[in-house]
């Protein structure tokens, strides 16, 4: 059984029809790719699924988390039942420290894994007292990642992880989520196709706010004309 089924997803935000009747499932292991072009919903379906569209948004559809309905469930709620989310923008706190970052996203009840983080990303133990917004981009991306991986989780949203990091942290970033999903399922959004390539056993893509194309990421992948009527681009390139 899927770890996330989502069912007809449909959304309105301000009056513009975003998602229409978006189908896809997540299995239980491995990483299952989100693409698409700029856009067309990607980052909309993570925060649908969450909960986290803006008030006034119109949803519509069903979304099934482990086997049980969670359709317009509270964001909380979801994340203590083991649903990981690590947005776009990182969301760190630039005012506090590492460790501070790192201490407010211990969830109530849950042992924190700082040993798997700080395997993960010593760069984040060495600087546990310096403030986050002095970090580098790729150090707080590593940061959001990191405060995710304290908790026991079920699935994990990551949505960009690799947008706008210099080629070696890509290539950190990647053998970090790499380690990862041998143990936790895994949606992940991404743009660089080398990244999706290295990491993804499955892909789904959006286009024009619907699914239009499930299956292995394999066979999307390799075939560069797929790859540029689906995503505008060649099979090495960035979507």
């Amino acid at each position: 059984m899927n770890i996330l089924e989502v069912g007809d997803l449909s959304v309105r935000i301000a009056g513009s029809h975003i998602l229409q009747g978006v189908a896809f499932g997540v299995a239980p292991q491995g990483v299952t790719a989100l693409l698409g072009r700029n856009g067309v919903g990607k980052t909309t379906t993570l925060k649908a699924v969450l909960g986290l569209l803006p008030r006034g948004a119109e949803i519509g559809g069903e979304v099934r988390f482990a086997g049980a309905a969670v359709t317009r469930q509270p964001t909380f709620r979801l994340v203590r039942d083991g649903l990981g989310y690590v947005p776009e923008d990182r969301g760190v706190f630039a005012g506090l420290t590492v460790a501070e970052n790192l201490r407010l996203a211990e969830r109530p009840g849950a042992e924190p894994d700082y040993t798997r983080v700080y395997g993960l990303f010593p760069e984040l133990q060495r600087r546990g007292r310096q403030r986050a917004g002095t970090l580098s981009g790729g150090q707080q991306q590593m940061l959001a990642i990191g405060r995710v991986l304290l908790n026991p989780n079920r699935l994990l949203l990551i949505d960009e992880p690799t947008k706008g990091l210099a080629p070696k942290v890509v290539g950190e970033v990647a053998a970090a989520l790499h380690a990862v999903a041998q143990v936790v399922p895994m949606l992940l959004v991404e743009q660089n196709l080398a990244v999706v390539r290295r990491l993804a056993r499955d892909a789904v893509v959006i286009a024009a706010g619907k699914v239009a194309y499930t299956g292995p990421a394999g066979d999307l992948l390799n075939y560069t004309e797929k790859t540029k009527a689906l995503l505008g681009v060649g099979k090495g390139e960035h979507a």
